[in-house]
């Protein structure tokens, strides 16, 4: 498929050893994930996810839950700057939510899509520039993986074993092969990687 604009979808997420993006107990079952997202490796890892980004891919969850915590990240003055920056930045860039039940959109510079996800990343593709970052959206990030669509990942894995919980690579993916190119590994065992698509 040809890109005329040469922007990358990439896509950002946490992660356990056993490859879980939540527990046993469901989508807030982030016991195994939370811990690690607060360490200097994932803040580091956080202002290197949107550096060149200038959209933001979320699905419903997620632009929901963001916009209880971010604005107010992006306001206080105490916050590490590395937080306080990605607050910043996700406020104040194009953010496309993907939903088939809300109406409108939860927040500025915010619109709604529904549609299939790889339809709107090849949409998106087509015009602008910057990277195209889909940010914790697991559901999002699986079907543009099915879809072959992500150029890179940026992954932090957490040293815990969840047991239970969603998994992100579901069996049927498409094969692909990927090159690490950034790698940070924190006191507690969290390692944070990122991963370019070779096409």
């Amino acid at each position: 498929m040809s890109n005329p604009t040469g922007r990358k979808v990439t896509a950002n997420i946490n992660l356990t050893l056993d490859g879980r993006y939540n527990g046993p107990g469901g989508p807030g079952d982030l016991g195994a994930i939370v811990p690690y997202a607060v360490t200097d490796v994932a803040r580091n890892h956080l202002t290197r996810i949107y550096e060149n980004a200038t959209t933001v891919v979320l699905g419903r969850g997620n632009a929901q839950g963001f916009l209880g915590f971010w604005p107010s990240v992006a306001e206080d003055d105490n916050a590490d700057p590395r937080d306080r920056g990605y607050a910043k930045w996700l406020v104040d860039t194009e953010k496309v939510v993907l939903s088939t039940t809300l109406t409108e959109a939860p927040w500025s510079r915010a619109r709604v899509v529904n549609a299939p996800t790889a339809d709107v990343l090849a949409d998106l593709k087509a015009t602008g520039e910057g990277d195209i970052l889909i940010n914790t959206s697991a559901s999002v990030i699986k079907a543009a993986l099915a879809a072959d669509l992500v150029d890179r990942l940026y992954l932090i894995i957490c040293p815990e074993i969840a047991g239970g919980g969603e998994r992100l690579f579901d069996d049927g993916l498409p094969a692909s092969k990927w090159t690490l190119t950034h790698r940070e590994i924190g006191e507690s065992g969290e390692m944070a990687l990122t991963y370019d698509r070779v096409r």
